[in-house]
């Protein structure tokens, strides 16, 4: 503690506190005897006040007694004077107790009474502020109550002088007068005695009042300085105990050492801690042998040391040393502090800076004038201007905007109110040359938050912009042809469109569709039908002026824009152009390959006055051409949208019809030749329009192929095909074979054979009822899953009829799959059996292939008995035609082919009858 003591304050000044309080208790005292003094004198004032108005009330009384009974002036003129006073005296208690007088009349007043000067402030205090107070109330009362009985005493002065300058006045009237003034005399002395009487014991109660008030606040005085010296001596017990508790729990070490020893004579825990010692140890040893030899220099006014921990560890420290006086002996005070995070984040500092330096964007920091004082190696790659060129020139001269103005005044603004800029700029190297940059600037502040340095990070976005160009055209075009795609198409015809309303111009938008062109994918292949797509662009190209463009907006749709058209017709040469063009052979992959194209022509303002109108328009008149003529092209009329409009309604009624179940299935029996008996049907669908009545497929799968719906109405057939199949098992039906056509979107799609196989189990029906037909073109479209699928369904016991055989490009190697057990034969090549040449070789053909095979032939159309003669001749299985029967509802084929005879007509022979 000796130590603390002599840091600590002097006693004395320690209770000096103490003192002053004793002296401000005192000072309290004498206040408050002083306050009695002048309440006394005050109470002495209103006495000696009441002795004299009492006089002069009196001797006013004898004057004018004296008046009335001998008539003399000078008792009249006496009484005046008194009367005087008591008026003078009545003014001046209700100017104050009303709080409206002025002090120098006051004060006049008080002369003229001859009050005390010393208790004039005192009575005029009271009188202001205490008239209401216990006795003085009383005291006022009495007084207030001699004010009328005075004035009639002036007013019996008034009548006596009166009587006496008229002549003397009558013994009677003489005798009226002083028993009046006898009377008023004997009112007023009670009511002022009382008064006198009132003001005494005031006085008694106030005497009282202050001594008990001089007692109290001694007590209380003494109370407070009491409470104050207890106080006093806590808090220096309390500054003791804080000294050394602050001591003791500093966030830094601190020792004291003996300067002529050397030695430790005092020490906080945290310096023992860090000295990996016990306190009493750290008492008397060498401070120096605490630190690592040779590791204290100075660093400014501060000294950088390493301290040696208790279990060998190093901690670095820095200290601050000062002097003082312990009683004779001179100590150093050494304040040590530990600086382990300071060199950490030193060395993560110049991590930090050689990090920076090795980045690959540039960075520049720049003062407050925007100089440059630092850049990174990456500056001088990306710029090759080192930092001694850059020094003492502003990074923001050395780039511009990308329109090549100068760096505009709001980014500077900007920065300056706290925010940080980023945008794309040129930045220019040392050759002079510029290259696209994204900048990024962002200050540093001092507390006050003003700029003291810029710091500029850059980086070179040539490859990105092109990247960026790149993906931009891939967002805008066609990736297969190079043309626009049909957004970008579209907002091309917009911009014309708005040009034309101010140029009063038209523009035309064309509508190209290839002819068959699904036949050259099903062909060939979809990589054939590709490069002929990109072929078909580049011929498109070349026929379009300096500002028209072309569009891919589908697989084998184009459209084409034209504007600074002085009318619509104009567009006619460029269709004529296009047509001959893409009418041209084209060779692709060796494979020579002729086209043809149907072209619609709307145009704005007739046609539309916006793009949807204009394309949807266009589109409606390359419809007319491709089904009126193809190869050809039309303008849009208001009728083609009509017909637009069908279609359109046609697909809203599709897709109603899928969702209401107004398909139907229809069955054509299938006959044996031979012998005549129905061994199979084939399901033909119909549907059943609410207004239109029943529909053929050809009506309808075309549009719903286009919006691909088709696959939802192949699995409507095949379910329904299956279910009827069990409903004919439980009707006792006989079995034969259900054949159902399949598209080639449903046959090739990756869930078909997994369908094919839940929906035969789901209703319970053998893959041997079922039989699938299609046609070569899918086989062939389907390329190498073709084999895959074929495979699938042999193994699932599903056979498969080539439907319309000979009629498109055969591949002779799908015959040879195992699941292809019939062969169809288009009615194309019925019709003119057996007259026909062409038609009997090719039927013959058909069948020796067959039946070298081993596959089953199906004929149809089969119409007239020369025909069916034919055919069972050539050796063709079965047959179908409108000769047996045609399409026919469940319910009679069920009657065709039940066992049990029947009431009602007789059944439908389905063979013609034999020739003798």
């Amino acid at each position: 503690m000796s130590s603390f003591r002599s840091l600590q304050q002097p006693l004395w000044r320690r209770l000096m506190p103490l003192a002053w309080g004793l002296v401000a208790a005192v000072a309290l005292v004498m206040t408050l005897a002083w306050g009695g003094l002048q309440v006394q004198v005050t109470l002495a004032g209103f006495l000696n006040s009441e002795s004299i108005w009492s006089k002069a009330q009196k001797q006013a009384v004898i004057d004018l007694a004296n008046y009335a009974s001998r008539g003399d002036a000078r008792d009249l003129a006496d009484f005046r004077g008194n009367y005087q006073v008591l008026a003078a005296d009545r003014w001046g208690r209700d100017a104050i107790i009303a709080g409206h007088y002025d002090s120098e009349r006051i004060h006049e007043v008080f002369r003229q009474g001859n009050i005390l000067p010393s208790a004039e402030r005192g009575m005029t205090f009271m009188l202001a502020h205490l008239s209401r107070a216990p006795y003085m109330a009383e005291a006022i009362a009495a007084w207030r109550s001699t004010d009328a009985p005075i004035d009639q005493l002036d007013a019996i002065a008034s009548e006596l002088q009166r009587a006496y300058v008229a002549g003397t006045p009558p013994p009677a009237e003489i005798v009226r007068q002083r028993a009046r003034i006898d009377a008023i005399n004997a009112y007023i002395e009670p009511r002022s005695k009382h008064f006198s009487e009132e003001m005494v014991r005031g006085a008694v109660w106030l005497g009282r009042l202050l001594f008990g008030a001089v007692l109290l606040a001694m007590v209380l005085v003494a109370l407070l300085w009491v409470g104050m010296a207890r106080r006093v001596l806590d808090r220096i017990r309390g500054s003791e105990e804080r000294y050394r508790l602050l001591f003791e729990s500093a966030a830094v070490a601190i020792i004291m050492v003996d300067e002529v020893s050397g030695r430790v004579v005092e020490a906080n825990r945290l310096a023992a801690v860090w000295a990996g010692r016990d306190l009493s140890a750290l008492h008397g040893a060498s401070f120096d042998d605490l630190f690592v030899p040779e590791s204290t220099h100075a660093v400014g006014p501060a000294l950088l040391s390493t301290l040696y921990g208790g279990d060998g560890s190093e901690r670095p420290v820095e200290m601050q040393v000062s002097h003082t006086t312990w009683g004779r002996s001179t100590v150093r005070q050494v304040i040590i502090r530990d600086i382990s995070e300071r060199v950490a984040l030193e060395r993560e500092r110049r991590v930090a800076s050689e990090a920076l330096a090795s980045i690959a964007e540039g960075v520049i920091i720049a003062d407050a004038n925007r100089e440059a004082v630092s850049v990174n190696a990456a500056h001088v790659e990306i710029t090759g201007l080192t930092v001694q060129t850059m020094h003492g020139r502003r990074f923001d001269e050395l780039r511009s905007m990308p329109d090549g103005t100068p760096l505009p005044e709001s980014i500077w603004s900007s920065i300056a109110g706290g925010r940080h800029w980023s945008g794309e700029v040129l930045g220019r190297r040392a050759d002079g040359s510029t290259y696209p940059e994204q900048l990024s600037i962002s200050a540093i502040r001092d507390p006050q938050r003003q700029v003291l340095h810029y710091v500029a990070v850059f980086s070179n976005i040539h490859a990105v912009k092109a990247q960026r160009r790149r993906l931009e055209h891939m967002a805008s075009h066609d990736p297969l042809t190079g043309l626009l795609n049909r957004a970008e198409f579209e907002r091309r015809c917009e911009a014309a469109i708005a040009a034309a309303a101010r140029t009063r111009t038209a523009v035309a938008v064309l509508f190209v569709d290839l002819d068959a062109f699904k036949i050259v994918n099903d062909s060939y292949s979809h990589a054939i039908g590709d490069r002929l797509l990109q072929k078909v662009a580049e011929r498109i190209g070349r026929q379009l002026g300096g500002s028209d463009v072309a569009g891919r907006i589908g697989g084998d749709e184009f459209t084409v824009l034209l504007d600074r058209l002085e009318l619509r017709e104009d567009a006619g040469a460029i269709a004529e152009r296009l047509l001959a063009s893409l009418s041209e052979p084209m060779v692709v992959d060796d494979c020579e390959i002729a086209l043809s194209a149907s072209i619609g022509i709307a145009g704005y303002p007739l046609d539309g006055a916006d793009t949807p109108t204009l394309i949807a328009n266009a589109d409606a008149a390359m419809y007319v051409a491709k089904y009126s003529e193809r190869n050809t092209f039309r303008f849009y009329t208001p009728i083609m949208q009509a017909d637009a409009r069908q279609r359109l309604l046609l697909v809203s009624e599709l897709r109603r019809a899928l969702v209401e179940d107004e398909f139907r299935l229809c069955f054509q029996p299938s006959v044996e030749l031979r012998s005549g008996r129905i061994v199979a049907v084939e399901a033909l669908l119909r549907w059943q329009h609410p207004r239109r009545g029943e529909l053929p497929p050809s009506e309808f799968i075309p549009v719903a192929e286009s919006l691909g719906l088709i696959r939802r109405i192949d699995e409507w057939v095949l379910q329904s095909a299956c279910a009827q199949i069990k409903a004919w098992d439980r009707a006792g039906v006989p079995p034969i074979r259900v054949a159902v056509n399949v598209s080639a979107r449903w046959f090739g799609h990756a869930g078909f054979i997994a369908h094919l196989d839940r929906t035969l189990q789901s209703h319970g029906v053998a893959p041997g009822r079922l039989a699938l037909e299609i046609t070569e073109g899918t086989m062939l479209r389907l390329g190498d899953d073709t084999e895959r699928t074929m495979r699938a369904l042999h193994g699932l016991g599903v056979e498969v009829a080539i439907d319309d055989f000979g009629t498109g490009y055969s591949s002779m190697a799908y015959l040879k799959l195992p699941s292809v057990t019939s062969l169809k034969i288009d009615r194309s090549f019925i019709t003119g059996l057996p007259n026909d040449a062409n038609d009997v070789a090719i039927v013959e053909a058909i069948m020796a292939m067959a039946h070298s095979l081993g596959l089953n032939t199906i004929a149809e159309g089969i119409e007239t008995e020369a025909q069916h003669a034919f055919l069972l001749h050539n050796g063709c299985h079965e047959g179908q035609g409108y000769l047996y029967a045609g399409a026919l509802q469940p319910a009679a084929v069920e009657r065709l082919l039940s066992p049990r005879p029947r009431q009602g007509p007789a059944q439908l022979s389905l063979v013609p009858p034999k020739r003798g």
